[in-house]
């Protein structure tokens, strides 16, 4: 090969600074998730993005615009690894003009790049172009100096750019010849042929019309040029290696694959083809992530749990057991931080997120994984050759197995999947939950719906923090499901609970349901309008099935802080009401672990001293000790009791009253402490407005008061320490530190200006004389821009022939200062020219008035050359 070898990440920049040269503005590659476009899931090319300013919608921030911009492509996902030309994340080079050049110069400027800057020989380069696009042939043929003979005309499937609905046109694309070595060895075979010697790497997009989606074409109001060249295809033919596996910077991802794997390139096409799915597939789950895409079970984000899922089940493939594919994601960085340095500031989060989603699929799998050896063996004993969509069914339903996954391992085996089964099971499946829902009209809530048979749920927990239960219902990925595995995500239903389900401001429980080799862990709890109780949580490990019998056991620690929390708002509800007076109503609440958010009607802010009154009241009564009595009365009783009713509820023919002495007395049915004692202290957080004639206060009690208390006494102790007093002196102490300060800050301020200028009146001592003009050049390091202007002030106006250049280093960084007392600019040396003239040296411009003026530079090592150079820019100017 006779063109020069050139790196991927050297090639983009060589692409970005010639397209600057032509006069384009180069942007930043666009997010992998599309903004305002609902036609696609992923951005899938460079022009993609830009729709908006291709149909002169919007206004583009220039006319010509380059970039090099992250794609992702999932439609050739299942033979990826398999050859070596398919991957699903690729990068595209782009150069594009909105109504401003068209074929001329596009066609001009990309023989130009890939023959003068890239150097790929012109002889192995062949453009073709769509049927009967005369002009483009003309422009190749006249103007490029192309023989008829090597411009190769094709149809509208190959040469005519469209995607979906949106602008397209006709293209004009460029082979190269890769030798006879990459054919097929068929004769006749040329430009065109599916062999792997003509590679197209450009491909110039003449976009005229727009496509409506059902085949109609407009002309576009401004001719557009889209171009679109894949860099790793670039640097393919660059590098002279067969694929884009082979490509200088994936090759060292894979590198690092092997070194986990233990598997290396080149064993057997078998693991070949495994190393390579895991390297294509987590450059593209790095990119996904680090713009914002989390692994689900639908879009985007399944496309993500998808790559993910393939990658890892290849890692099983190569031996590996445990997690793995987070430990390369350093290196996918290490190869594209340049470009993309986004990628190194979320490195931490998208490594969470790739481990976490393959510790879960690795329980998914493991727990899967027994069952398809089962069913496969039935299958291969039966010697058939299809995989029945009931048994791939199940598989997904209950173990989370995606039909690819089971119709790739299946495929291993030499069977295929009866996918269309498989589908009218989901399909069945949909419509059931369709059904029932129809079925129950308004009982239901967001998710699934339960029939009637199932049965609502015996709340247990005013008495108990655990009982034994029955599993009634289970609900994973939105349907019904008869059980669950290790991993999924779920929503339990059992007969009887003592999970507190989320209501009247409570929020749920937290705790386990287990059984023999079981644990399913809860983290909400809802009640649905069936009076059904939704235990939503994660099955960490086992199996459930619908009808199991199992321990249903609440985290007594947060119920304790909860019940804190909710005893303590009624304390403050009476309080208000005493403090403030009886128009004051709750008008919401919540209730969390020793924390609590109370809203109430009342028309103006509170003072801090009615604040104070109501804090030690609801204080007073938890030092009281009052007794807790919650009992279940008719309303008319309750009512009678005094019992405040919360504002627009509905009450039933009986009522759950709590009281606490004659302090408190409401309706409420939620969980309580026994005693108003065990509430701990009671501290207000806040007090704001949050609605017309509607006050939030936000408060603590319980051991959170108590944290908090401990945490500020903590921070004035050590204050006290710091400062030498007693926490009780600390105001005093730091007026008296802050007038210091201010002393030493004048003090040092005078200081360093009178330093400044006795180092300037040295600097006027040692200059040099150059034809009866005084010139000095010294270096001064550390010293800040007003400093640098402060000594050349006094150097130009105390001696009108000086002509002097301060320059101060900072680290990489270089300042200079040129100063010209008065003969000395009426002698025709201006400060702006010299500082002009050293900045040059050192790589950096400057500029400024005939009597001072300032640069900068950027190459420390040059800067002994530019001061020396000062006494004969003198001399030259004066001639």
């Amino acid at each position: 090969m006779s063109h020069p070898y050139h790196g991927l990440n050297e090639l983009r920049e060589m692409f970005l600074s010639f397209f600057e040269s032509k006069g384009h503005l180069r942007l930043p590659s666009f997010s992998l998730v599309p903004q305002n476009d609902k036609s696609i899931l992923l951005i899938n090319a460079g022009m993609t993005p830009m729709k908006p300013w291709f149909k002169g919608e919007e206004e583009p921030p220039r006319r010509r615009v380059c970039t090099c911009q992250k794609c992702i492509r999932t439609g050739d996902i299942e033979n990826v690894g398999k050859t070596a030309r398919h991957g699903t994340y690729f990068e595209m080079l782009g150069n594009f003009s909105f109504g401003d050049y068209f074929k001329h110069e596009a066609i001009a400027w990309s023989w130009e790049f890939l023959t003068e800057v890239v150097g790929l020989e012109p002889d192995r380069l062949y453009p073709s172009i769509y049927l009967d696009d005369d002009e483009a042939f003309d422009i190749w043929n006249k103007e490029v100096g192309i023989p008829a003979e090597r411009i190769f005309r094709f149809g509208k499937e190959d040469n005519f750019w469209e995607h979906g609905s949106g602008p397209c046109g006709p293209c004009s694309e460029i082979y190269y010849d890769r030798g006879p070595e990459y054919g097929c060895g068929k004769p006749g075979c040329t430009v065109g042929c599916d062999c792997d010697r003509y590679i197209e790497i450009w491909n110039n997009v003449f976009s005229q019309f727009d496509n409506d989606g059902h085949g109609h074409y407009t002309e576009l109001k401004q001719k557009n040029i889209d171009t679109g060249m894949g860099l790793e295809r670039l640097a393919c033919v660059c590098q002279n290696v067969d694929s884009l596996f082979d490509v200088d910077t994936v090759m060292n991802i894979t590198h690092k694959v092997s070194q986990l794997t233990g598997a290396h390139y080149g064993e057997t096409e078998k693991r070949d083809v495994s190393l390579r799915v895991i390297t294509d597939h987590i450059r593209s789950a790095t990119f996904m992530i680090c713009d914002g895409i989390l692994p689900s079970n639908e879009g985007r984000g399944y496309v993500l749990r998808r790559l993910l899922r393939r990658a890892a089940r290849h890692g099983k493939l190569l031996g590996v057991n445990d997690p793995f594919l987070y430990q390369v994601v350093d290196t996918v960085i290490h190869e594209n931080e340049g470009q993309y340095p986004d990628l190194r500031e979320k490195q931490t989060y998208i490594t969470k997120v790739i481990r976490t989603e393959e510790e879960n699929f690795g329980r998914t799998i493991d727990g899967g994984m027994k069952i398809f050896s089962d069913l496969l063996a039935e299958h291969k004993q039966k010697l058939e050759k299809i995989f029945s969509g009931a048994d791939a069914f199940r598989l997904y339903d209950t173990f989370g197995f995606p039909i690819d996954l089971t119709m790739e391992m299946a495929a291993d085996e030499g069977l295929s999947v009866d996918e269309d089964a498989f589908q009218k099971l989901m399909k069945e499946q949909k419509e059931r939950a369709r059904e029932a829902r129809k079925a129950l009209g308004d009982l239901g809530w967001a998710g699934v719906e339960f029939g009637k048979d199932v049965p609502a749920t015996e709340f247990v927990g005013y008495d108990h923090s655990e009982c034994d239960a029955k599993i009634v219902a289970i609900v994973a990925d939105e349907e019904l499901r008869e059980e669950a595995a290790a991993g999924a995500e779920a929503v339990v239903v059992l007969d009887q609970s003592p999970f507190y389900a989320e209501m009247g401001g409570q929020v749920a429980d937290h705790g386990t349901i287990t059984a023999d080799g079981v644990v399913f862990t809860v983290a909400d709890v809802q009640k649905n309008k069936g009076g059904k109780f939704m235990h939503y949580g994660r099955l960490a490990q086992g199996v459930l099935h619908v009808g199991d019998t199992v321990h249903a056991a609440i985290d007594m620690e947060r119920r304790k802080a909860i019940q804190r929390a909710h005893s303590t708002t009624h304390l403050l509800d009476a309080a208000l009401k005493k403090v403030l007076g009886d128009h004051v109503h709750q008008a919401g609440s919540l209730v969390e672990p020793d924390r609590l958010r109370f809203d109430f009607t009342h028309f103006e802010a509170i003072s801090p001293e009615e604040l104070r009154q109501v804090e030690e009241l609801v204080n007073d009564a938890v030092l009281e000790g009052y007794p807790v009595v919650t009992e279940v009365l008719p309303i008319e009783e309750a009512k009678k009791k005094g019992a405040v009713a919360m504002f627009g509820e509905k009450y039933g023919e009986t009522v759950r009253v709590v009281e606490m002495s004659d302090f408190s007395v409401e309706f409420c049915g939620g969980t309580h402490v026994d005693n108003t004692a065990k509430a701990g202290p009671f501290r207000i957080k806040s007090e704001s407005s949050v609605a017309s004639g509607v006050r939030r206060i936000e408060a603590t009690c319980g051991k959170l008061s108590l944290k908090a208390m401990e945490s500020s006494q903590g921070v004035l102790s050590r204050a006290a320490q710091f400062l030498k007093t007693a926490p009780s002196g600390l105001l005093e102490r730091m007026e008296q530190q802050a007038n210091e300060m201010k002393q030493l800050r004048q003090a040092l301020e005078k200081f360093k200006a009178e330093a400044s200028l006795g180092e300037a009146r040295q600097f006027l001592a040692s200059a040099k004389t150059v034809k009866d003009l005084h010139v000095l050049a010294t270096t001064r390091n550390g010293v800040d821009t007003a400093e640098l202007r402060t000594m050349g002030d006094f150097l130009r106006d105390k001696d009108p022939k000086a002509v002097a250049v301060i320059a101060s280093i900072n680290g990489e960084k270089i300042t200079f200062l040129a100063v010209c007392g008065k003969e000395a600019v009426a002698r025709g040396i201006k400060a702006g020219d010299l500082v002009r003239h050293v900045s040059a040296i050192c790589g950096g411009k400057g500029g400024g008035k005939p009597d001072s003026a300032m640069g900068g530079g950027s190459d420390p090592l040059k800067v002994d050359d530019a001061l020396a150079s000062v006494d004969d820019f003198v001399s030259e100017k004066l001639g």
